[in-house]
This record gives C-alpha cells, sequence and structure tokens, in this order.
C-alpha cells in the first residue's frame, strides 16, 4: 500500500515509528571511536535493539562487524528509523533521500540550524517541507537522540551513555546537555525511564505531541519534562488537560526570570510576566511544576511507584530527632498536615518500643531501633485509619545493618494503599544498594528530609487535582457589538469605561463625566452625596499618584470646587462618582500574553497591589471552579471570607465577575489590558469602582 502523503491523524500512527522501528538506518555511521556517528551505531547494538540496524557511510564497507550502506536508498529492506549524524550541508540531501526511501521517522542529530540564525532557519523550513510531503516525523535538528527501553524494542537511539532500565516514566528534554545529565541521574538513582526524548529545534515532534503519545502507554504512570518554552501554548492545554487525568505530569519550566516580562501600565500587566503565564496554564492543566532537576526526580520516583493518599495527614517514623524534626517543619510549609494517632496505634507501639521511645508523632523509636522495631511499626502506623502518608526516616548507627532496615520496612510497606516513602542518611553506596531494593519493592528512597516530604507533597497535590471538580465556562449573554463599538486606539475614557462595563454586565458604582461644574454638581445630587470627584484623563493611569483624586465631597460648593482644582489640559471632564462605605477593595484584570492568550488576574486591591503582590493568575476562559480558586488562592483569603466577626464578601458575584471579564478578553483581543481595580466586594453583590483600559492600536 503507497505511503501517505500528508501526517497520520494520530500522534500513536505517526510515533510508532519513531518509538518502535523494525529497521534503523545510522546515516553518518563512522569507524572513529568517540565520534557521534560512532558512539549512536555503538549504543543501538549494545543496548541490545531487537530490530536490524543498518549503517551508511559511502567510505566504509563494514562497521561494527556489520555491512555498510553507501545511502539509505541502497539498502534492500525497508526502514522505519533513519538517525542523521552527517554534516549540516549534507542533511537537507539525506533527508530527501529517506523521502525517497519511505522511511516513517528521522532523528537529526547534526546541529547548525534554527539555532544559528536566518540561514539555518530557512534550511530548516526545507528539510521539514521534505518530511511533512511525505508523511516523515522528525526530532530534532540539534538534539542527542531517543530512546526506548521497553522490552522487545530496546531502542538506544541517541549518543547517550546513559541507557536506564525499563520503568514507568517517560521523559522528555528541550536541552540536549540537561538530557544527558539526567538520564544518567535517573540511572543512578534506579528511576526506570521507557520512553526519553531529546527534542532539540522542535521542527516537528513536539512535546504535545509526545504527552499525547504517552498518553496512550498503559506501562507509564507519569511524564517528566524539561521544557524552556513551550512550542504551542494553546494547543498544550487541551493536549495535556486530557492526559493529566490519566497520567502524572511533571515539567521543570526554565525561564522564571522576569527580565523578559513585557512591560505594561496597569497592575495586571506588570504582574503577569511570561513565568505567571507560564504557570498558571500549567497549573490549570493539571500539570505538577518543580523548581529544579532534583525536585524533577523526587517528585517523579513517587509519583511514579506509589498510590495516591486519601488525604493530607502524614505519620513520621523515624530513629531520630533531628531530621524528624525538619521533615514536620518541611510538611507543614507544604501544607500538609501531622496527623494525629489514634490511642490504640500509641498503645501497640508502647508495647513493642523502647519505653525512652516516644509514641507521638513523630514516633521516635530512638537510635537503638532495630530493623524488626522498624517493620512492626510501619505495619501499625499503616493501619491507623488517622494516617494517609507515611515517611520513614533512618539515620545509621555503627550497630544496625541500614540494608536489613531498609528491607524491612520495604517488607513492610509491600502492598499497602498507602504511599510510604523513606529516608535513609546513609553513604551514598549504600544509598545505591537501598535505592536497588527499593525498585523492586517500590518504595522511594530520598537522602534528606526535605526531599522525601516533597515527594509526599506531590502525592497529595496530585490528589487534590483528580478530586476536583472540571467546572464550567459560563457563556453570558451580552452586547459584544455595542463594546466593539467604544473600543478606540489607546487608553479608553470614562464614558467608554461605563458602557463597555454594561455591554457585559459588570456593575458599577453610581456617577459619571462631568464636563462643567455645574454637570459635576447634576451628577453629585442625582447620586448622593457624598461623592468622589477623580482627574479623568485617558493617558494618567494612576491618578491617586499625582493628586487626581478628591474624595468626600458633601455639598454643592465642594463639587465646584473639586472640578476647578482637577482641570488639566488634556482631560476629558471630571468623573463624579458615589462615595461608598464598607466593602473590601480587590482589583480583577486581565493581559493579552502573544503566546498564551488572555491572562486573568485577582487580588487585593487599592494602590499597593504590586508592593504586596498578593494575586494570583489564571489562563482564559476561566471555568467557575477556577475562578473560586483564584480567589481563595491570595493570602488575603481570610479577609474577604470574614474575620473578627465581620461578614464575608459575596464569592459567587466575584465568581461572576472573574467569568464575564474572561468572556471580554476571548471576544476582545484589541483589549491588550484591563483592569479593575478597586473593585468592592460587599456581604451581598460588588461594584467596580475604576477601570482602566487599553486597546490596541
Amino acid at each position: 500500500m503507497p505511503r501517505a502523503t500528508k501526517q497520520p491523524r494520530t500522534p500513536q500512527a505517526s510515533l510508532d515509528k519513531l518509538f518502535r522501528p523494525r529497521a534503523v538506518a545510522v546515516i553518518g555511521a563512522s569507524r572513529r571511536p568517540g565520534s557521534i556517528g560512532w558512539q549512536v551505531l555503538h549504543n543501538l547494538i549494545t543496548g541490545g535493539f531487537e530490530g536490524k540496524v543498518f549503517p551508511v557511510n559511502p567510505n566504509a564497507e563494514v562497521l561494527h562487524s556489520i555491512k555498510c550502506h553507501s545511502s539509505v536508498t541502497a539498502i534492500e529492506d525497508a526502514v522505519d528509523l533513519a538517525i542523521i549524524t552527517v554534516p549540516k550541508e549534507l542533511v537537507p540531501r539525506a533527508i530527501e533521500q529517506c523521502a525517497a526511501k519511505k522511511v516513517g521517522a528521522v532523528v537529526v542529530i547534526t546541529a547548525g540550524f534554527k539555532e544559528t540564525g536566518p540561514e539555518g532557519a530557512r534550511v530548516e523550513a526545507r528539510i521539514l517541507s521534505v518530511a511533512r510531503k511525505h508523511g516523515m516525523r522528525i526530532v530534532g535538528p540539534n538534539c542527542m537522540g531517543i530512546q526506548n527501553a521497553h522490552e522487545g524494542v530496546r531502542l538506544n537511539a541517541s549518543f547517550s551513555r546513559s541507557f536506564p532500565k525499563n520503568g514507568p516514566v517517560a521523559f522528555v528534554s528541550q536541552s540536549g546537555a540537561m538530557g544527558e545529565a539526567i538520564l544518567a541521574h535517573a540511572d543512578h538513582i534506579q528511576l526506570g525511564v521507557a520512553m526519553f526524548v531529546s527534542m532539540g529545534n522542535r521542527a516537528d515532534v513536539s512535546a504535545n505531541d509526545l504527552i499525547d503519545y504517552w498518553g496512550a502507554e498503559d506501562s507509564i504512570r507519569c511524564i517528566l519534562l524539561y521544557l524552556e518554552s513551550f512550542g504551542n501554548p494553546r494547543n498544550f492545554v487541551p493536549i495535556a488537560r486530557k492526559v493529566s487525568r490519566q497520567k502524572a505530569i511533571v515539567t521543570v519550566k526554565a525561564g522564571r526570570s522576569s527580565a523578559g516580562a513585557r512591560a505594561a501600565s496597569s497592575h495586571t500587566g506588570a504582574l503577569a510576566g511570561a513565568d505567571v503565564a507560564a504557570g498558571a496554564l500549567l497549573k490549570e492543566c493539571g500539570v505538577q511544576r518543580v523548581d529544579s532537576v532534583e525536585e524533577l526526580f523526587d517528585v517523579g520516583l513517587a509519583l511514579s511507584k506509589l498510590p495516591l493518599p486519601e488525604g493530607n495527614r502524614v505519620a513520621i517514623l523515624t530513629n531520630a530527632g533531628g531530621p524528624a524534626i525538619l521533615a514536620t517543619d518541611a510538611l507543614i510549609s507544604s501544607g500538609l498536615e501531622m496527623a494525629t494517632l489514634a490511642e490504640s496505634t500509641k498503645s501497640t507501639l508502647r508495647e513493642m518500643l523502647v519505653p525512652e521511645a516516644s509514641v507521638a508523632n513523630p514516633v521516635d523509636m530512638v537510635a537503638g531501633a532495630t530493623a524488626e522495631n522498624y517493620r512492626r511499626a510501619l505495619t501499625v502506623l499503616l493501619k491507623d485509619p488517622g494516617v494517609d502518608e507515611v515517611l520513614v526516616i533512618f539515620v545509621p548507627p555503627i550497630t544496625h545493618d541500614p540494608i536489613a532496615v531498609a528491607r524491612n520496612v520495604f517488607d513492610a510497606a509491600r502492598g499497602a494503599k498507602k504511599p510510604v516513602v523513606s529516608c535513609f542518611m546513609s553513604r551514598d553506596e549504600v544509598l545505591q544498594s537501598i535505592a536497588a531494593e527499593a525498585q523492586q519493592d517500590w518504595v522511594p528512597v530520598y537522602l534528606y528530609p526535605e526531599s522525601a516530604v516533597r515527594a509526599l507533597s506531590a502525592l497529595d497535590e496530585r490528589r487534590r487535582f483528580l478530586a476536583r471538580p472540571i467546572g464550567k465556562v459560563k457563556h453570558f449573554k451580552v452586547d459584544s457589538e455595542g463594546a466593539s463599538a467604544v473600543l478606540r486606539p489607546g487608553w479608553l475614557g470614562v464614558s467608554s469605561r461605563r458602557e463597555l462595563s454594561q455591554a457585559y454586565g459588570i456593575p458599577v458604582v453610581p456617577g459619571g463625566l462631568a464636563r462643567s461644574p455645574s454637570e459635576a454638581v447634576a451628577i453629585a445630587q442625582r447620586v448622593g452625596y457624598p461623592v468622589v470627584a477623580k482627574l479623568s484623563v485617558p493617558s494618567i493611569v494612576h491618578k491617586s499618584d499625582i493628586g487626581g483624586v478628591l474624595l468626600d465631597l458633601r455639598d454643592e460648593a465642594s463639587v465646584r470646587a473639586a472640578f476647578d482644582k482637577l482641570q488639566h489640559p488634556e482631560a476629558e471632564g471630571v468623573n463624579i462618582q458615589k462615595m461608598l462605605k464598607g466593602g473590601r477593595e480587590v482589583v480583577i484584570g486581565f493581559a493579552q500574553d502573544p503566546s498564551y492568550g488572555p491572562l486573568m488576574m485577582f487580588g487585593l486591591g487599592g494602590i499597593y497591589v504590586e508592593v504586596l503582590k498578593d494575586v494570583s493568575f489564571a489562563i482564559c476562559p476561566v471555568s467557575d471552579v477556577r475562578a473560586r480558586e483564584l480567589i481563595r488562592e491570595i493570602r488575603g483569603w481570610p479577609i474577604l471570607a470574614g474575620v473578627r466577626g465581620q461578614a464575608g464578601i459575596d464569592e459567587a458575584a466575584l465568581v461572576d465577575v472573574i467569568q464575564r471579564l474572561s468572556q471580554l478578553a476571548l471576544e476582545h483581543p484589541e483589549i491588550v489590558e484591563l483592569e479593575i481595580n478597586p473593585l468592592l466586594a460587599f456581604p451581598t453583590g460588588v461594584l467596580a469602582v475604576d477601570m482602566r483600559a487599553r486597546v490596541n492600536g
């Protein structure tokens, strides 16, 4: 049957040639030890690849005792996968030959393309065009290669010297150098990696493709990502959201610096940098984010091995007080709880341990605790209904063998429905021996208490995500055409902002724009004293900074005086508003991100927004569940919920405004930033006091 002339629609069909080839050609295979062409061929053979291997080099007859071919088209057998390591000027010809040979997938290890500048980008675009025309997938260029450790495949199509054992983890790295280091570390800590991809320039195959592909792999429980940027964030969202419901996804997202954040005038724009957008996107999709490669492995070990807990209550079993204190501090700061042990549990522990032992949580069996003590005590803790997770800590005294303790811990944890993590503060070679046994018995081993706690916290985060309702994005009946009519390039004036609010059903404080003292008085009398007078110059965003807000005006004379005082050459008039008492000030706004789309912000409002930075973010559209999370994520949520006898705010009304603004941001992308600050939240209802909005153009 002839090959299709376009890429298959499903990643499973198109990427099987990449990960499960029956025959692999190494174009640029070399006889020179240490070269990439030599290393790739060597890895394929020594890694135990179950298919056929064809070296391609016009200057050699035999390589690694295997017949060599002058070109890929000279190979008589069908070729599913080609690894290209030839110099960059020869890559386009190699791609054309692969297309003629009807190769299913190509890994271009050679560098010197898009990453070098415009000319390299043009060459990369040409080879991609050839590949897409013939339905051929490309990994790279400028990458380290791929691996599939599954039995029956054993494909090490990379120049990495590390080939971890098969396991429940898939890993993708945007950086080849980081990929090499990470594979070596995975092998070191006995983390099984079923599939690995170094993406390089991501000309074709992206993290989106790989996540989708691995989502259908039953053997994979956890997907680990090292990303420096998202190829297409808007495509990432639906894929990651779907797959994260099936298996854990964890990422180190590099680029947290604010140096590259987009400059903006509003509080929302100033606080909504690229990293904030990435964090909001990952959270919305259920992708767990960590700060370092070390944390990536700490979390990956637990998520790939352990069952999820039913709650966040943790028991600590230890033979030393110091590490238990560190673990307790880390637990509390991570939002986990110290489990309260049942009296029956403490009674049983008291009977089996020495009198000096503490049977409260943490359970400190003191330095003399034996391997048998660990086994029996852990068994008791796992039976306590008030315990959801257990952390076992062992500091090896001279008189006890840590391997024996590890075996007993693993024996007690085997088959448990509650997650158990262990911390053995031992020499590295001892830790390696323990980790090897842990790989078999599915108990993660960590060197320090904080790492173990990080793993427990990740399990709890995963539990909470899966328990979280998916939420609904409400679509409101609005006057979109009316909104469009008032949108003019630049900062919107008072009247336009009021009409925009009205079009989208956002309640505002009574008032209006006055162009004369008499009109100001008329508005004040209509809304009722006292009132506030505000300078209205669209280009002046922060009016209070220049004395442009006059409060508590109680009569006609004060209103007239305020109008005269607030004159400005560029003023469109004076904004007169009813002065309200009570209510809690919050800020809600959005800023358009060129990659991620509109980014919604919520926080405590007022003039100190950028100082306090007590805000949370979400990618639009914002569901009702995510809107409620936005409100409750800020540190100031207790203030909004009600403290010291005060009534809480109308949370449903806030959710409503957030979702209306989310709809506005998506339906009118020409509004590059918009912010309501403050929005007064009352026990019943909300009112927008001040809005600023900037339209592109």
